[in-house]
């Protein structure tokens, strides 16, 4: 460890450590990321999924080689004239007709009301989301032609995939410079120094770059695409935890040079006293987001594996890049505020050591008070709804959205997404005739047949992706079920939601404990204790619900307005606060731990606190900020992820470890640290006159007659 150490900081071959950085993140830019094209977000649902089986028969159809966008055309006051409905039908022989793979659009659905004419436009699949993009506006442009006080909406499938693959367009640029703007503010506002906060930002940058590129050819070579939605997470990951680990260094560095005349000696000291802490907090995150390889859904492992490469890579980053570039500066690089050496110890004159000091003296009231404000704030949690329709995960309305409530008012609510069932042809007449008997069915028809198969398309009688729409799916499957008919299967857009709703709560149930377990095992390794890692996870896990439940109150705000909480939310918001909430425990109790050996638990744990509070601070606003970029992107699914993990993020930050866990560890003293005894236990740091000295040191700091007894000890 020393020659590496030595290797990294020292004059003779920090510069090499940077050059080589250079050289293989330049290789990384040569390779590329090998991603051809954009692609939209995707859920990936497993082969044993009904809907996915449902798929993969109709592969056999005539018309698998064919998608379809729907065109609704609505008057804008009374009835569609004649004259309209026949433009209408020139346009779905003629211009329209160009854009399917056999010339030919099915006549115009007219409404009963005679507002709304509808056409089914079949397409070719396309890929490619630019060139997909470019056929939709040449498709809405012909629609519209010549057409007066009529609007023209495009959605079904080929609608929806453009209005989502739109939300993405340019993501990962807005992502980055929002990001970095953010940072960089926050960085200078914590560093007060004109030029400090760049080596950081530059460092973690490059880091995010890197990053991006071996996520995506790491996830190529295990057979994962990560769309647009995952690099834009990576990328908010990589910033926010990366700076996190900067700020940790730095601060220690920052201290260390004070009481080193040679700035490498005190990079050297920062690493190993910063180091270990670091390498906890990102080995936490990487196996906690580990995990999401064993999800049944294909989009969770390719959130998994991208993000915790990326975490491995900031980790890198930040341990190896990062001191070899802080320490080619001198001291001036702090400049206006320069830590010279011998300086007053600015850990003792902390603010936060006197909130350490006031917790301490009635650390059972303050425990008690925080798990009430905490049990307040989750009290949102009885009123949550789970499960956004597809028309709802926009923040702003688009057109496809737009389109199906149109038709949705004009025709049967399930016209624009029928149910599909599949089954042998034989069984066709039964099965139509017991699915128009159910509650919820508007229609089945028999539509296509491909040798000894048959397709059955059944119009539901409420809107798409509802609760209602979910429980007419499943009287569907066990209806035909009970009739004898196992060979039949359901798929379309309801079903497959209901299945990925089914598969996200099996994920779910499988992860959330594995998490724990993970973290909780992490903990006792590093602290080589039991009672402190239960107590951590314990706190953090009671702020991850009390951040839904406030998160929930404020989705029901006017400034949200969200009718629900999407289903692979709080999953991820769980995964995101639990792994990097306990960061922040860990870089207080490592700490501590450090200063006990020395003033015994209690007084070890207010000078950790005095230590740590100002840069754990500044790292959980700078996290809690850099997740809320998220919601620059128009879809609430990230905006409900970023929101729930800023606001749990700052309540770990704010309340749990300046407050909570200090107190817990004020309540249990030397059995925190428990099966392990402590080098130096509260009583014989009593004994010894530790106790007063320190407590002493904070009262008078700068006062050389204080300061230095206590330096001595430690």
């Amino acid at each position: 460890m020393n020659g590496f150490l030595r290797f990294v900081t020292s004059a003779k071959t920090s510069w090499i450590v940077l050059v080589l950085a250079g050289l293989i993140a330049g290789g990384f830019f040569a390779l590329g990321s090998g991603a051809e094209s954009e692609t939209a977000p995707t859920v990936g649902l497993p082969d044993s999924a009904e809907s996915v089986q449902v798929d993969e028969l109709l592969e056999e159809f005539p018309s698998a080689d064919t998608t379809s966008a729907l065109l609704v055309f609505a008057a804008d006051d009374g009835e569609l004239s004649s004259d309209d409905i026949a433009l209408i039908g020139e346009k779905a022989a003629g211009e329209l007709a160009d854009f399917t793979p056999d010339g030919f659009v099915p006549p115009a659905q007219i409404s009963e009301d005679g507002t709304v004419a509808l056409l089914v436009v079949p397409l070719d699949p396309e890929s490619d989301v630019e060139r997909q993009a470019e056929r939709a506006a040449e498709i809405r442009e012909a629609a519209a032609a010549d057409l007066e006080d009529v609007r023209v909406y495009l959605t079904g499938p080929e609608g929806f995939e453009v209005d989502v693959a739109a939300v993405f367009a340019g993501a990962d640029f807005t992502l980055l410079l929002t990001t970095v703007i953010v940072v960089a503010v926050l960085l200078i506002v914590t560093y007060r120094s004109p030029w400090l906060w760049i080596v950081p930002l530059v460092v973690i940058g490059l880091a995010d770059a890197v990053a991006g590129i071996v996520a995506n050819r790491v996830a190529a070579a295990a057979g994962i695409a990560l769309d647009a939605s995952i690099t834009g997470i990576l990328s908010v990951l990589v910033f926010g935890a990366g700076t996190n680990y900067a700020l940790l260094l730095i601060a220690r560095y920052r201290d260390e040079l004070r009481l080193s005349p040679d700035r490498r000696e005190a990079m050297r000291r920062a690493m190993r006293g910063a180091g270990p802490a670091i390498i906890a907090s990102g080995s936490t995150v990487a196996l906690a987001l580990a995990t999401l390889l064993l999800a049944e859904i294909a989009g969770n492992r390719a959130l998994g594996l991208a993000c915790a490469v990326g975490i491995l890579v900031a980790m890198a980053f930040a341990l190896i890049v990062l001191p070899a570039a802080l320490v080619l500066f001198g001291r001036g690089l702090f400049w206006p505020y320069v830590p010279r050496f011998g300086s007053r110890d600015a850990i003792a004159r902390s603010p936060w050591g006197k909130l350490g000091r006031a917790v301490s003296r009635r650390p059972v009231v303050v425990a008690m008070s925080g798990f009430g404000v905490l049990a307040a704030l989750a009290s949102g949690l009885f009123f949550v709804e789970v499960g956004l329709s597809q028309s709802d995960r926009f923040l702003r309305e688009p057109e496809a959205v737009q389109g199906q409530e149109v038709l949705a008012d004009a025709f049967s609510a399930g016209t624009s997404s029928p149910a599909v069932v599949v089954l042998p042809s034989e069984d066709a007449e039964q099965v139509v005739a017991t699915l128009s008997d159910l509650d919820g069915v508007d229609g089945a028809t028999v539509t296509e047949e491909s040798g000894d198969l048959a397709r059955i398309d059944v119009v539901l009688s409420d809107a798409a992706e509802t609760p209602e729409s979910f429980a007419t799916i499943e009287r569907m499957r066990t209806a035909l079920a009970d009739a004898g008919s196992s060979d039949a299967l359901v798929g379309g857009l309801d079903a497959r939601s209901l299945d990925v709703a089914q598969a996200q709560a099996r994920d779910q149930a499988l992860l959330i404990p594995l998490i724990l377990v993970v973290v909780l095992v992490v903990l006792i390794i590093l602290l080589r204790a039991l009672v402190a890692p239960i107590l951590l996870l314990l706190a953090v896990v009671a702020s991850y619900f009390s951040a839904v439940g406030a998160s929930w109150w404020l989705f029901q705000s006017p400034l949200f307005e969200f009718p629900a909480i999407d289903t692979n939310v709080l999953l991820f918001s769980f995964l995101f606060l639990v792994a990097l909430g306990v960061d922040y425990s860990i870089f207080l109790v490592t700490r501590a731990q450090e200063e006990s050996r020395v003033l015994g638990t209690t007084q070890g744990m207010i000078r950790a606190l005095a230590a740590t509070g100002a840069v754990i601070t500044s790292a959980g606003i700078l996290l809690a900020a850099v997740f809320a970029v998220l919601g620059v992107l128009p879809l609430i699914t990230l905006t409900q992820i970023g929101v729930i993990v800023c606001i749990g993020v700052l309540i770990d930050t704010l309340l749990v470890r300046t407050v909570i866990v200090p107190a817990m560890a004020f309540i249990t003293r030397d059995r925190f640290w428990w099966p392990r005894r402590p080098a130096v236990s509260d009583a014989d740091a009593r004994a010894a006159g530790l106790d007063a000295l320190a407590g002493r040191a904070g009262e008078l700091a700068g006062d050389e007659s204080v300061e230095a007894p206590v330096a001595a000890v430690r």
